[in-house]
């Protein structure tokens, strides 16, 4: 909670047992796919104890919950991806079944870089319709590669069409990127979660795409990649700063205070929604001025001086709401502006 206010985390990530990871070794290398993942609920539940500590530690009180990025494997063949999707979306509804109060699905979808979106629809519907999914996780280069369509290309237009008709909102999260010049690189493929995003920010902003769509609700992870780097003042050079606050936003999963805080700043707040990916990658350094860990963002927010207090809880609360059609969570009447 912050401040008698749920905290609402629309990026977060699966924590699975070992059957998990058995099951996409399967898919992976013995091409076995006939078979539904069959997990216990008792199995599941031991890692759901631990991720549920960590988001008590972080005052999170509901999180959106789709695949890891780099356990997507987008650039696996078809076969593979119609089977690992249902896998990985059966686990999430599952997670949700057995804490509905504290989680909500994102669909991960069979994307492919050969085919256009339209093979997505049909596993988006069943998570929505079936599982009460709110939202799907979309990969912005399903090959790994950089060849697929811009995300401003009639490409996605099968999957907007679908997303809009279904009240989804879409979660732009980039994976890896197989690209030789980073080898050796630590961590590499966040480097491409940074261009893959920051693209997706450019195409989406300098488009039509919602012109076209006018009620599609796209949000673009880790405060979109990059943030701009002329002046405010420059009409010439814009980078991150169209006007379109109903249809695109973002989200606060950025560790360095003070890059979250100039992206929120260039942006504005009510474009932005509350996001920690926790447990993930922030929770391994601990910040100085807290001791807490990195993820942990809600001081973080709390701290921002130049926000007010209505804006805080636009973060941290109400533009979820505003930005989810299908989340079912109630919103206490003290919020209702």
């Amino acid at each position: 909670m912050y401040k008698g206010t749920k905290v609402i985390d629309v990026h977060g990530h699966l924590s699975t047992p070992q059957e998990f990871a058995n099951y996409s070794s399967s898919l992976l290398h013995l091409r076995k796919y006939d078979g539904r993942l069959q997990m216990s609920d008792e199995a599941l539940e031991v890692t759901a104890r631990r991720h549920l500590t960590v988001m008590d530690e972080r005052n999170i009180d509901l999180q959106l919950l789709s695949n890891r990025p780099v356990h997507m494997w987008h650039w696996e063949t078809p076969e593979v991806q119609e089977a690992w999707c249902q896998a990985v979306n059966d686990t999430i509804a599952q997670k949700v079944r057995l804490h509905p109060d504290r989680f909500a699905g994102m669909a991960q979808l069979p994307q492919n870089v050969d085919t256009d979106t339209s093979n997505c629809v049909a596993e988006l519907e069943r998570c929505v319709k079936e599982y009460g999914f709110v939202g799907a996780i979309v990969n912005p280069d399903p090959g790994a590669d950089h060849k697929a369509p811009g995300m401003q290309y009639e490409y996605w237009y099968p999957l907007y069409k679908k997303a809009e008709e279904l009240q989804t909102t879409l979660m732009i999260h980039a994976s890896i990127w197989r690209d030789p010049r980073l080898k050796g690189v630590p961590h590499n493929y966040q480097i491409n979660n940074f261009i893959g995003q920051f693209m997706a920010t450019l195409a989406l902003e300098n488009s039509t795409v919602f012109d076209t769509f006018p009620n599609l609700k796209i949000f673009v992870c880790h405060c979109g990649g990059a943030l701009n780097r002329f002046a405010p003042e420059d009409t010439v050079h814009v980078y991150g700063n169209a006007p379109l606050g109903k249809n695109l936003m973002f989200d606060t999963c950025a560790y360095d205070a003070d890059f979250l805080a100039l992206a929120i700043k260039q942006r504005g707040a009510d474009r932005f929604l509350f996001g920690t990916e926790a447990p993930g990658s922030g929770g391994r350094a601990i910040r100085k001025s807290t001791g807490r860990p990195s993820d942990d963002l809600v001081p973080v927010i709390d701290s921002f001086d130049f926000l007010t207090e209505d804006q805080k809880l636009d973060i941290i609360n109400r533009n979820a709401h505003k930005f989810f059609p299908l989340l079912k969570e109630v919103r206490e009447p003290a919020l209702a502006r």
